[in-house]
């Protein structure tokens, strides 16, 4: 399975949300409405996830799931 789906698959889990909810170029907080409380705890879950460090301040409110899995992509190098 490439990066993508696993990243989508994982914020689905992490927000208890269905994965088509999900858009890929949609923001987060548009398409199922995610806080900043939520956004933290996916930061957190993700970076065990896939063993990287990702600060508050690097996944916001105006993330979508693609620019997490870039995000990913660029720390797992």
């Amino acid at each position: 399975m490439a990066l993508k789906e696993d990243v989508i698959n994982a914020i689905a889990d992490i927000l208890d949300v269905k994965v088509s909810e999900l858009t890929e170029s949609e923001k987060l907080y548009d398409s199922i409405g995610v806080d900043s409380t939520e956004m933290v705890e996916l930061c957190v879950s993700l970076g065990k996830k896939f063993g990287v460090k990702i600060a508050a301040n690097e996944i916001t409110k105006t993330s979508t799931p693609l620019e997490i899995t870039a995000l990913i992509e660029r720390k797992k190098q």
